[in-house]
């Protein structure tokens, strides 16, 4: 039954949580640096730091007991949503989080229509002109684009669109308007292995016998390609655009740091710094979480899409 394979999933899906939890929890605890010792140096960069008064500190924040006890009270506060407090600024971790996730989820959303947008139409326009002009120009695009770090094509993107055609923001977050820019950038990206897997795909398809049924009916090549082709390879696109979303997650550290946009990545990275206990275990806890989601968001399209994966969760 397909309610009892989700069922099934979501069991998993809670175990792989729980995992996560433990994983990044058991990474920063035992990682080299006192806490209490860079938050004091923080706060106070001159003044000098005795062993009493980080001990002291340690205690404060709770540091100083053992990994069971601090597991446990971690995951205590976790189930009932409660991820702690930030060191650095004592607010709530969860309140970090959505403070800061809209802009991250903008990015991330914008990223992903333009990727899927650029790539499946230069990959079936690739498929369509197979192996003349555009195809070729379309192949030398992807591999150029592909070669290219997201981090030069962001100060390249900033510095011809921003600061000589003034077009966009430079750096800062204000609105929506200053996603444009570091979105576009991840989105070309990401758009080149949707283009590869677009034209192997529909390649793949095009010597398949409904496809042969549907010329003999005299449809254009073009319509072969819209209306059947590329619903027939819709399954594998939608597994890349998956995973790129979850690369976003980490490629979003970049493009934030660059563009100085106030995002998940982008305070992550200051949390590190600071070895803000709470806010790096309770950001990978929840991203975590999102890339769980989203693995599961696409197997609820592959059902949707697919009748042979209901089929096949009906005989399971």
């Amino acid at each position: 039954m397909i309610v009892l394979a989700a069922v099934r999933r979501i069991a998993v899906s809670v175990v792989l949580a729980l995992l996560i939890g433990l994983i990044s929890f058991s990474v920063m605890y035992f990682s080299p640096g006192n806490p209490a010792a860079m938050l004091l140096h923080y706060r106070n960069p001159t003044g000098g730091l005795n062993q009493q008064t980080v001990e002291a500190y340690a205690e404060r924040l709770g540091t100083n007991q053992s990994f069971f006890a601090q597991f446990g009270d971690w995951l205590t506060g976790a189930l009932k949503g409660d991820l702690g407090q930030s060191f650095k600024t004592g607010l709530p971790v969860l309140q970090e989080f959505t403070d800061r996730m809209w802009c991250t989820f903008g990015l991330m959303l914008y990223a992903t229509v333009l990727a899927l947008t650029v790539g499946v139409a230069l990959g079936a326009l690739s498929a369509r002109y197979h192996n003349r002009l555009l195809d070729q120009i379309v192949r030398h695009l992807v591999v150029v684009n592909m070669s290219v770090p997201s981090f030069c094509l962001g100060l390249l993107f900033m510095w011809v669109f921003a600061i000589e055609l003034k077009l966009f923001p430079s750096f800062g977050y204000d609105g929506a308007w200053s996603l444009i820019l570091p979105g576009t950038v991840l989105g070309i990206g990401y758009s080149g292995t949707i283009v590869r897997m677009t034209k192997s795909s529909m390649m793949d398809n095009l010597g398949s016998p409904y496809v042969v049924t549907a010329r003999a009916k005299g449809l254009t090549e073009g319509a072969i390609l819209t209306r059947h082709v590329l619903k027939n390879v819709s399954l594998p696109i939608i597994t890349l655009s998956g995973m790129n979303a979850v690369s976003l997650l980490g490629g979003s550290v970049i493009i934030e740091n660059i563009f100085g946009l106030p995002g998940l990545g982008n305070y992550l990275i200051t949390a590190i710094k600071m070895k803000d206990f709470p806010v790096i275990i309770g950001f990978v806890f929840l991203m975590g979480l999102m890339v769980i989601a989203i693995n599961l968001l696409i197997d609820m399209l592959y059902a949707l899409i697919d009748p042979r994966v209901r089929l096949a969760a009906n005989e399971n």
